[in-house]
């Protein structure tokens, strides 16, 4: 569940912290009911403020039914990862925050994603040396944010050959766009393309309101049918529930 992705196309706003935890959590209850039983990794931003706020949003995205929340080091009002103006918190204070998040969860078999963001800051060794403070935190998967060529995700993989590591690729991002075959080879478990579905059905969206306004009916090619929208949310299931609860013995 990309932040990005959700605060555009549920709230029509840009991911500069906008949207508050209430809401998020309420994506993640309506996104992990409609995919389960498919593990969801929700983004939980910075927390939504110290300690205590993390372990609150922890708690709820746990009770919504993620399996992981994902959280990053930056300073309040965050961005993108892939945007300019973005700041870091002081590392002890983003520890503080992972801490808080392993001891809030009611299992372990929820996972924390510590991401920073300190590579477009304060540099590549910087952002390695908050991963290793994040794993000792208590972080499962580490998240380091926008790597600017394929040399530094290969050096980030060699330094964490033992970790569940994640490459986050943006179109017009500043990590190029590598296929999910490479980055296994390299040594990343999780591949995100977090918006790749979001910028294609925008676009497609554009085209097909401004077929309407020039007044012309929408193009036909590139679009799912009536029918197979239907299918993919559920109808067939949802009629033969209710024929189920209307049958007469």
């Amino acid at each position: 569940m990309s932040g990005f992705g959700v605060v555009g196309s549920a709230f029509g706003v840009p991911d500069i912290g906008l949207i508050g935890p209430d809401q998020m959590a309420e994506r993640v209850r309506a996104i992990a009911a409609t995919i389960a039983p498919i593990p969801l990794i929700a983004d939980g931003d910075n927390g939504h403020g110290g300690p205590a706020s993390v372990a609150c949003l922890v708690r709820a995205f746990e009770q919504a039914g993620a399996q992981c929340i994902q959280l990053e080091d930056q300073a309040s009002p965050k961005r993108c990862g892939h945007m300019e103006g973005k700041g870091v918190i002081a590392l002890t204070d983003a520890e503080a925050k992972i801490r808080a998040a392993a001891e809030a969860r009611s299992t372990r078999a929820f996972k924390i994603m510590a991401r920073t963001d300190a590579r477009q800051t304060h540099g590549l060794d910087e952002a390695l040396s908050r991963g290793e403070a994040f794993l000792r935190a208590g972080a499962d998967i580490l998240f380091i944010e926008a790597p600017q060529s394929e040399t530094e995700l290969q050096v980030i993989a060699r330094h964490f050959p033992n970790t569940p590591l994640v490459a986050n690729l943006v179109e017009d991002g500043r990590t190029p766009m590598i296929a999910p075959a490479e980055l296994s080879q390299m040594g990343f478990k999780i591949a995100l393309y977090p918006i790749s579905a979001l910028l294609a059905v925008t676009k497609r969206l554009e085209e097909t309101y401004a077929a309407l306004l020039a007044g012309n009916t929408p193009a036909s090619a590139a679009r799912s049918t009536f029918g197979h929208y239907n299918e993919l949310v559920g109808l067939h299931e949802w009629q033969q529930f209710e024929n189920r609860c209307n049958e007469i013995d």
